[in-house]
């Protein structure tokens, strides 16, 4: 017989509220690189939205306007520092 395994707890913690949803003062450009930032990760990905709490719309204008950042070298496509 198998020993039973303990039995893990889900965390179930606050549900992230969506910054542009909640100050409406913000918004989303792409020649902003310093709003930017906080949404890419170390390695220069963009953080999904359950873990930066970003609601759908926004983060689909998020994510255009990343990009249009690093196409116009506002943002770096990668990381600085070499592996």
């Amino acid at each position: 017989m198998k020993p039973a395994e303990p039995t893990r707890q889900r965390r179930f913690g606050r549900r992230k509220v969506c910054p542009f949803c909640a100050d409406k003062t913000l918004y989303i450009d792409y020649k902003t690189p310093s709003m930017l930032k906080r949404f890419i990760s170390e390695r220069g990905k963009i953080v999904p939205r359950r873990i930066s709490g970003v609601c759908a719309p926004h983060q689909r204008s998020l994510q255009t306007a990343i990009k249009r950042a690093r196409i116009v070298a506002f943002m770096p496509y990668s990381s600085s520092t070499a592996d």
